[in-house]
């Protein structure tokens, strides 16, 4: 049986104690209320108590359509928002906190006996009231605001109650007026139970919460939030043995999503303590016991039962004895039974004897219903024709949208596309352009949740800066040496040419030499053996040495003319196209030369035509939900080359790729590198070999050249507050 829990208890426990390293869930409650006693004690005897502003005035609980519970907590004033709640699982406990409201229901308890809510309690301490349900189980909850009502809507067998479609769970409101909220701090901590503790460190209590579950994954949104850089990161906690394993938090505009990705089967439960926000993933331990195993968790009082071959109903009136509940049993239930269990949960031994009979049950409240599956499956199913037919026989009414951000007519294909139809049967959708304003004629519900859909879509677009960088960079080596030589004897012939002796390639002899001979001296180009000068490189022309070696009577000489041109160079290109686009939307940018060319046409005559040579950056990235950017490139830088007779042909240098990087980070997409090596030897055979003067038979040229094309890509996710600078 569940330990009994006094009012106060249950209205000063803030949150579950359990999760508490070291201390027992008693102690560390009995401290929780000695610390609100003697605080409140001081306060009384330092200062007069203030007076709330508002007051509970009644709270009342129904049975809703599908076993859903409707909570009506009726005030004395309108409320400015939805009450901070938080929930325990064990005892299960609901508890909302309404600040600055007194008590005035005059009683602080109150027996319900509604579904999953067995009891509420209503306790008031300073000018602060805590209501508290006691619950049979765990269930999700949505709240909304009628007024001067709040509707508290738990979660029965048949869903979200009727009204209260499923979304975000509205933890906490934001109730600061528009003024920007900080995160301070994000923490992991591992409870004795095993479970794990998401602790986030608000710089006020007054943040927007926003708590659901996507996928197998729980987001939680903090509105109006800012959060330090340092603490955007993805945090890996799977060595704390928990069922949580990554932590993703990440600045979304004008909001902080944080992703926790758990594994294996877990629930989780989130309570709010002044300025600390948790989040508590507990693992669930499949039992062992439940026949075809599952997830379910049995909660009811131990019983032994042990029959031989007797009637299933009377079984199941045993088992309405035992547990209170109000059993109906259908006529086509018959059979009998044989079983013998010891001290298991009552809800499992109901559980067994519904699966060896084919059986099932619906409960509303405090009454189950018991039939076979598929009488209650026609049921059912009578019972959603019914509510099919009553919502094509509902009124319908028409509502204005006015959209800010999307486009009214993107928004009215998602509504009445043929293929998956958003809208009811009876349902239109029309558009202004001029005020891209948005009409739908609908049902209440579906208008209801049109407006949660436009709140949903209607939002600004994210955008990216991506910034490219194509780096050219070039190495180059050339080296060419050569050599003339020329031998003559005037003995057997002089040509006809001026007297010129050339040495060192700069002096020439026309002084002495001259004066002293009466024929001319004949030059190198006159009188050249071996031609093989060095070649020039880039229309440099080498460097010469030459010499003239002649004999006392002038009669013999021997020229002699040596070349060397050595080149080196370094350069680097770098280009940086950079384009800024909203997320999804393909952005284009280019710079170059369109060359025309003419080209012949059908008829036989010639148009002049354009083909591009121009450094363009095209991309459509794609925001992922953990920050990162996916982005579909292509990147050309191409060069106006050699003419042709056809035209200047054009160097291309393209790619075409998508990639993932994270936001900020600079990743290289591509890269091409080319080396040209060559060495070339051009001599006298024979002479060109031999040792130490060879070199006068021969020329050598090396060419070295190594050039590298690498394509930088960095994109940057621009927030709200930089792109409307």
């Amino acid at each position: 049986m569940n330990r009994s829990i006094s009012q106060r208890e249950a209205a000063l426990a803030p949150v579950d104690f359990r999760t508490v390293r070291g201390w027992s869930a008693a102690w560390l409650m009995l401290l929780s209320l000695l610390a609100l006693v003697i605080s409140g004690a001081a306060t009384a005897q330092t200062a007069p108590a203030a007076q709330p502003g508002n007051a509970i005035q009644s709270v009342s609980a129904a049975i809703a359509q599908g076993g859903n519970v409707l909570v009506r907590i009726t005030l004395k004033d309108a409320p400015q928002a939805a009450p901070n709640g938080f929930q325990i699982s064990n005892p299960s406990r609901l508890s909302f906190d309404f600040p600055n409201t007194a008590n005035g229901t005059g009683r602080a308890s109150q027996d319900v006996g509604q579904g999953d809510l067995r009891s509420l309690n209503l306790v008031q301490v300073g000018d602060r009231t805590r209501l508290v349900l006691n619950m049979t189980r765990t269930v999700p909850y949505e709240t909304r605001i009628e007024g001067n009502t709040i509707i508290v809507a738990l979660q029965g067998a048949g869903g979200i109650a009727a009204g209260v479609a499923p979304a975000p769970t509205r933890f906490a409101e934001d109730t600061s007026g528009g003024r920007q909220h900080r995160i301070l701090n994000i923490d992991f901590r591992r409870t004795s139970e095993g479970a794990g503790n998401v602790v986030i460190d608000l710089a006020d209590n007054n943040t927007g919460i926003d708590v659901r579950q996507q996928g197998r994954n729980i987001v939680v949104e903090f509105q109006r939030t800012q959060m330090p850089q340092h603490l955007q990161r993805r945090l890996d906690v799977t060595d704390f043995s928990t069922p949580v394993q990554f932590i993703n938090a990440q600045q979304s505009g004008d909001m902080v999503r944080l992703e926790i990705q758990p594994r294996g089967q877990w629930e989780q439960s989130a309570y709010q303590a002044d300025n600390r926000f948790i989040l508590e993933v507990k693992p669930v331990i499949e039992d062992p016991t439940r026949l075809g195993g599952g997830q379910r968790r049995y909660t009811g009082d131990k019983l032994s039962l042990n029959f031989q071959n007797v009637e299933v109903r009377a079984v199941l009136q045993v088992l309405a004895d035992f547990t209170g509940l109000n059993i109906i049993t259908s006529d086509t239930v018959s059979g009998n039974l044989t079983l013998r269990l010891k001290d298991v949960p009552w809800d499992q031994a109901m559980d067994i004897i519904l699966q060896a009979k084919g059986l099932d049950m619906r409960k509303t409240g405090n009454v189950m219903w018991i039939a076979p599956r598929d009488e209650l499956a026609t049921r059912d199913k009578l019972e959603a024709e019914s509510r099919q037919q009553l919502a094509d026989l509902e009124q319908v009414r028409t509502e204005t949208f006015q959209l800010n951000y999307a486009r009214a007519d993107a928004f009215q294909k998602i509504l009445t596309d043929p293929q998956q139809r958003v809208l009811s049967r009876r349902g239109s959708a029309v558009i202004d352009p001029r005020t891209n304003t948005l009409f739908i004629q609908d049902t209440p519900s579906k208008l209801d949740e049109m407006r949660r859909l436009v709140r949903q879509i209607d939002v600004p677009v994210r955008q990216v800066m991506i910034e490219a960088r194509v780096v050219e960079a070039a190495d180059t080596f050339s080296r060419n040496l050569g050599a003339r030589l020329g031998v003559f004897d005037r003995n057997v012939g002089l040509p006809n040419s001026s007297t010129r002796l050339t040495m060192g390639g700069n002096l020439e002899a026309t002084g002495f030499l001259t004066s002293q001979i009466a024929t001319p001296i004949p030059t190198l180009t006159q009188s050249l053996g071996v031609n093989l000068p060095a070649q020039t490189i880039g229309g440099a022309r080498p460097g010469a040495f030459s010499v003239v070696v002649f004999n006392d009577s002038l009669s013999r000489f021997l020229n002699l003319e040596v070349q060397a041109l050595q080149a080196e160079g370094r350069g680097r290109i770098v280009s940086s196209p950079r384009v800024i686009t909203a997320d999804q939307i393909e952005a284009t940018i280019e710079q170059g030369t369109e060359i025309p060319f003419q080209q012949a046409t059908a008829s036989g005559a010639t148009a002049v035509s354009f083909k591009k040579a121009t450094l363009s950056l095209k991309v459509r990235p794609q925001i992922t939900p953990d920050g990162n950017v996916i982005m579909t490139l292509n990147v050309n830088n191409d060069s106006v080359g050699q003419n042709t007779q056809s035209g200047p042909a054009i160097n291309t240098r393209q790619i075409s790729t998508q990639v993932l990087v994270e936001n900020g980070g600079t990743v290289v997409i591509g890269g091409i590198y080319t080396q040209d090596s060559r060495q070339a030897v051009n001599k006298v055979p024979v002479l060109g070999d031999i040792p130490f003067v060879g070199f006068l038979f021969r020329d050598r040229s090396i060419v070295d050249d190594k050039r590298e094309l690498l394509i930088f890509v960095t994109p940057r996710v621009l927030n709200d507050r930089l792109s409307s600078r």
